[in-house]
């Protein structure tokens, strides 16, 4: 008997933190697909002669199966495993790449945007999958924060350094390149990643129950603290996705006179800001218990923080520099919902739940994206350069109202969170 536990692999050893890292790369490839429309806004626009309103719906096409798909990945993950339904995944986002690089006309962009949000839509439930199986319990907000971080830095790199690409090569080279570091990825996860310290690939059942899951949803659904901890981490989440995944860069255009790449430098400090607080505030939660206070406060900051960006229209450079990136932090300190939520729910049920709170989390930049893309066709004023739009920068501050609506909601909800 010795002998075999000898054979098991260390919690929290090299080997898991190798494994737990390629996951956590994956959900790092996620989010560089989901900030990436941010710097390609005049290309698409131009090439696919839309406006504010179908460029919002096409970056959009994203979140719809990525939340669809985050409460059965719950279930399906414990069913077949991290390895078999990452490796198809970052496939399949491969693909979905390929597809809307090639894409001459809005349907088939359409469909590759979708294929990519499907395929995305594993990262990040994978690492917490893992974090379980190979780390300590209490290591477990932690990887949560770290996970984050890790795809906030990869949206960092969206930002800049993918403006210059575009600039030097092109948005549909640069959507090819997606592609290849995709398929790079599935077949590393393939080769490496095992999902448990005690099992091969094998070890697990292969088989889905869906009247398991089907219970297990039925009752995370029926929890009304699940539904308040979930709206909270998608009010939290709405002006990342918002502002950093899509409007931020072609706003700071505007108002501040910069290049596309300056521009997106300056938001990649709202990325930058997150980065460092989700693992920040998973520690401090975890340090504490103290989750409530933690999305309380940083809910109400955030909300006060994006109503300086929308009242103060001759903001300083620098000045705007500092909001965005404590918009960042701040919104950073969602990550003790996936925290609370395990504590509101019985232990059987905590997968469901997590499931539902990253999915409405996800849902807000379905939400508030195109929303945002429909005030500003609402109030543009007929302006054109080279085909694409151009809105003005009162008029995307106008439009940012539905985002500051949307996190005040947030602060009223988490003061009624059970802590």
């Amino acid at each position: 008997m010795a002998d075999k536990d000898s054979q098991v692999p260390a919690l929290g050893g090299v080997r898991a933190w190798c494994m737990w890292l390629l996951a956590g790369l994956s959900f790092g490839y996620a989010f560089f697909h989901r900030v990436t429309p941010s710097v390609m806004v005049s290309e698409l626009m131009t090439d696919f002669a839309s406006g504010g309103a179908m460029l919002g719906a096409l970056s959009a096409l994203y979140f719809y199966p990525y939340v669809l798909l985050q409460v059965p990945l719950g279930a399906m993950l414990q069913s077949f495993g991290t390895r078999i339904l990452l490796g198809l995944a970052l496939m399949l986002a491969a693909i979905g790449s390929l597809i809307f690089g090639l894409s001459e006309t809005i349907l088939p962009a359409y469909i590759g945007r979708i294929l990519i949000g499907i395929g995305c839509s594993v990262g990040f439930l994978g690492s917490l999958a893992l974090a379980s199986k190979w780390f300590r319990a209490e290591q477990y907000a932690f990887l949560a924060g770290l996970a984050m971080f890790i795809g906030m830095s990869s949206g960092m790199l969206a930002q800049k350094p993918l403006a210059f690409v575009i600039e030097a090569t092109g948005w549909r080279e640069a959507m090819y390149m997606l592609a290849i570091c995709g398929a790079c990825l599935s077949l590393l996860v393939f080769i490496y990643v095992r999902n448990s310290p005690d099992s091969q690939p094998e070890s697990v059942s292969g088989k889905l129950s869906w009247q398991s899951l089907g219970h297990d949803l039925r009752h995370a659904l029926c929890c009304a603290d699940v539904w308040k901890v979930s709206f909270v981490a998608a009010a939290m989440s709405g002006p990342m996705l918002a502002l950093g995944a899509l409007w931020g860069t072609p706003y700071v255009v505007q108002a501040y006179g910069l290049s596309r790449p300056d521009a997106a430098f300056q938001m990649s400090y709202l990325l930058m800001g997150w980065a460092i607080g989700a693992p920040f505030w998973g520690w401090v939660s975890a340090k504490t218990g103290k989750l409530k206070l933690i999305l309380v406060v940083n809910a109400a900051l955030l909300s006060a923080l994006v109503a300086i960006i929308i009242a103060v229209p001759a903001l300083p450079l620098v000045w705007f520099s500092v909001i965005v990136c404590l918009m960042g932090f701040t919104g950073g300190g969602m990550s003790a919902c996936f925290g609370l939520v395990r504590h509101v729910v019985p232990a059987e049920l905590a997968g469901a739940a997590t499931g539902v709170v990253n999915s409405l989390t996800v849902a807000s930049g379905a939400v508030l994206q195109p929303l945002v893309g429909l005030g500003l066709d609402l109030l543009w004023s007929g302006h054109l350069i080279n085909g694409a739009r151009l809105y003005q920068a009162s008029e995307y501050r106008i439009s940012f109202v539905v985002i500051l609506v949307s996190c005040i909601l947030g602060v009223v909800t988490a003061l009624k969170l059970k802590e």
